[in-house]
Order: C-alpha cells, then sequence, then structure tokens
C-alpha cells in the first residue's frame, strides 16, 4: 500500500529549506542511468554520475528526502557500522583495512560535498560514544588505540567518570570517548541541497513517481503510471523502502522502526548544562540512544529501534521516558515534534553493495544498519565508480561480503527478528 508522499511532521521539515515540489514523469524519456530513490544514495548517485558526464533520471515515490535520509538523527558519525575486522575472511586484511579508511573517509566526503557547495544545514563538528558500564568504557581505549593506529587526524580524547559533566548533564553513564572528526548535521536540508546541486549538474529529477515493473535486458525499462525510462544502467537506491520491487534483495534487508521527540527550544544554561560542547552524543546499548541539540537549542533524542513492524500510537509518550531517564531535569519540558521512520537493517549489520548478478547493469546500495549519512554517500561514488569505469575497486570489496536472506518470507521476517532482539536485549539488562 501507498503511504503519505507528504514529509514526516518533523522538526526538519518545521525548519527546512526550500522544498520544491517536482513534477511527476509524464512521458517516456532515455537516459544513460536511471536512479530509483531519493534519498542520500540516489541523490548522491545522480551527483557522482553526472559529474563523470552521464546522464541521469531520478525517480522518487514521494518526495526528495522522504524516507530516512530526511528523518534520522543527524549524526555524522565515522564507521562502516560494526567491527569489520570480522569480514577478514571474505575480504582480507587489506580488504579490512580498505573498509576502516572508508569508515573515516565517508565524513570527510560529507564533510566537503557541504563545503565546496554551501549547503546549508547546520554541520557542527564534535561526537561523543558513552558508555554504559565499566567494560565498554575500557573498551573505548582499545578504540582510540586503533584510530591512532590508522592515522586518524582528529582529537580523540577519553573522558573519564568523573569529567563526564563537561560533556553531558547526565549521570547514567560510565565514560566515554569524544571524536572531533564525526559531527551532527540537519540531515533534510542536507539532501535537499544535494537535489538542487544534483540538478544543476543536469539531472532530471521526478517526484511522485512510483515504479510500477522493471524490465531487464541491456537496456533496463523502468515503468511507471506516466510513462517508461529507458536506461543502460540502473540503480536501485531504495533502502528500506525496497519492498518487492526487486525480490532478490528485499528479503535480505529489513526495515526497523527509529523515533525521534524534539522539545520545545532550550534556554542557553539549560542547553549549556545538557551538552556543553554541542556535541551528538550516542551510547552503546541494544536499543541504542542518540541526541544533540538542534541549532535553536532544541533536544533531538532518538532511539529504540522497533523490529516488529508495528510503530508506538504515541511515539512522544514512548520516548519521552527514554529521555528523562537520561536527562530528569526535563521534566517539565514540553514535547514540541515527534516522528519516526525506517531505517534498513541487514543481518550482519554490514552495508550492502554491489550488482545484480542475473542482471550486471543493474547496481544497489542499501542496509546501512543506522549508518547511513556517511555511508550512502560513499556508497554512492562507488556505484558511480563501477557504472562509469566498469570497475571499482571499493565496489569489489563490498561486494565480497555476503549476505543472508532474513527466514520466515515477508510475513514472518519482522517477528522473528524481533524475538532474537528481545533477547539480545534482555541478556543486555541481566549482564
Amino acid at each position: 500500500m501507498m503511504q503519505s508522499t507528504d514529509h514526516a511532521r518533523s522538526y526538519y521539515r518545521a525548519t527546512a529549506s526550500a522544498m520544491p515540489e517536482r513534477p511527476g514523469l509524464g512521458g517516456d524519456l532515455t537516459a544513460d542511468v536511471c536512479v530509483i530513490g531519493g534519498g542520500f544514495t540516489g541523490v548522491n548517485t545522480a551527483i557522482e554520475l553526472a559529474q563523470r558526464g552521464l546522464s541521469v533520471i531520478l525517480l522518487e515515490a514521494r518526495r526528495i528526502g522522504w524516507g530516512a535520509s530526511g528523518r534520522n538523527g543527524g549524526q555524522l558519525i565515522r564507521g562502516i557500522g560494526h567491527d569489520v575486522s570480522g569480514f577478514a575472511k571474505y575480504v582480507g586484511e587489506e580488504g579490512v583495512r580498505y573498509l576502516e579508511r572508508a569508515g573515516i573517509e565517508s565524513v570527510a566526503l560529507v564533510g566537503q560535498r557541504i563545503r565546496e557547495h554551501g549547503i546549508d544545514c547546520d554541520l557542527r563538528w564534535g561526537f561523543c560514544e558513552l558508555a554504559n558500564t565499566p567494560a565498554q568504557f575500557a573498551a573505548f581505549k582499545g578504540e582510540q588505540a586503533h584510530l591512532a593506529a590508522l592515522g586518524y587526524t582528529h582529537e580523540t580524547r577519553l573522558v573519564g567518570p568523573q569529567d563526564m559533566p563537561h560533556v553531558v548533564g547526565s549521570t547514567v553513564y560510565a565514560g566515554g570517548l569524544v571524536d572531533m572528526g564525526s559531527g551532527h548535521l540537519h540531515p533534510l536540508n542536507l539532501v535537499l541541497g544535494e537535489a538542487q546541486l544534483a540538478e544543476s549538474l543536469g539531472v532530471r529529477i521526478f517526484e511522485h513517481t512510483e515504479v510500477l515493473e522493471l524490465i531487464h535486458g541491456d537496456t533496463v525499462q523502468v515503468r511507471c503510471a506516466g510513462g517508461t525510462v529507458r536506461a543502460a544502467s540502473l540503480v536501485l537506491a531504495c533502502n528500506a523502502h525496497l519492498e518487492e520491487l526487486e525480490s532478490r534483495l528485499s528479503g535480505k534487508v529489513l526495515p526497523a522502526g527509529s523515533y525521534i521527540i524534539a522539545t520545545e527550544p532550550l534556554s542557553e544554561a539549560v542547553a549549556q548544562q545538557l551538552i556543553p560542547q554541542n556535541l551528538a552524543l550516542c551510547d552503546q546499548k541494544v536499543g541504542l540512544d542518540y541526541y544533540r541539540l538542534s541549532a535553536d537549542r532544541r533536544l533531538l533524542f532518538g532511539g529504540a529501534c522497533h523490529y516488529s513492524g508495528r510503530d508506538p500510537a504515541d511515539i512522544a509518550a514512548y520516548m519521552r521516558p527514554k529521555m528523562l531517564k537520561v536527562f530528569p531535569q526535563l521534566a517539565q519540558t514540553a514535547i514540541e515534534f515527534q516522528w519516526g521512520g525506517k531505517i534498513g537493517i541487514t543481518a550482519n549489520r554490514f552495508p550492502q553493495v554491489g550488482r545484480l548478478k542475473q542482471y550486471p547493469n543493474v547496481f544497489y546500495a542499501q542496509g546501512y544498519s543506522g549508518h547511513g549519512l556517511n555511508v550512502s554517500h560513499w556508497c554512492a561514488r562507488l556505484l558511480a565508480d563501477g557504472i562509469y569505469a566498469g570497475h571499482s575497486t571499493g565496489l569489489d570489496v563490498f561486494s565480497r561480503v555476503p549476505h543472508m536472506t532474513f527466514p520466515g518470507g515477508k510475513a514472518l521476517r519482522s517477528p522473528l527478528l524481533a524475538m532474537g532482539m528481545m533477547w539480545y536485549r534482555l541478556k543486555e539488562i541481566v549482564g
């Protein structure tokens, strides 16, 4: 069933820059590449392809940034996902080093795009990983040492329990690791600015254009209600909203719900007490908390990843107790925005990037598992390299990691994973 084509009623929508309404596809067109999906992956792949001189048509079923790209926590954090060293048996030690570098360089890529093209999206540098237990804090020492060994050029510093008030106005944490090479931003304004950049490079963008059918061949035909796009190559950039458009991929990504609340604007004194250095923050729980201050001093507090497929009836009522566990001093503070969205989760928490074996002119990237802001931009460059040059070392590295299909079919995937995650959360509670 087609969902609403309007943006979620989020803080981001309320403070968005220009949001031009683009027309739907209204005829039969041709291009070198057709991109399906108007989030970070699709828009940035279109930019990278246009910069290489290829003609691109981008189709978005709803609005640019409608999905997770325009709703997420806005945390621009290094890393591809979980510890990539576990994939050495597939990609080798050199491949692991590539993935580790990519997790760092992808953040720099986003910063470079914002800076070079003057995209106004409230970018602020600084992030702190929060330890929920002393053991987690002890592990941060190894993480810091590993970053130094990789040649990480940005400042990192360990923050012990006694010094945490300098980072966050909460007593629930056992320490932290500050990273000044990561940060936070307004994600909807970023993707909207990138869409304008893509159009300035000649990309044709159509909104309100749901793809009804893919007809494969040397020329791919993308059939929509208003017409058909014919292209030499196709990019599937739908992530959690791929649904059954391509069955070879849809079963490998599970849409999971994540939710955010935004307070009323806080006084300078309160904002300074909560997050003195205006960092992005994220803890280590299975159902993690992530939060930051907006440009107008609201606390944006998110988390509570849901795998059941059912969203809370009242997001604010669901998320507010989680916020108050961290910041009980906000008990009298009003919540002015509440929203949720779907992120694409993979079984191994590693993104899926490559091309279809059956149809080598069909490329895809999906399943960022919470790291989509930076990794989507990196994967967009890999996809463009693969299409333009016919080969990409990075694309080959990502493609060598195998991905399982979630069991249970479409009807049971979410319930089965929800049961599994309940087990992990129970283990976390009982230790």
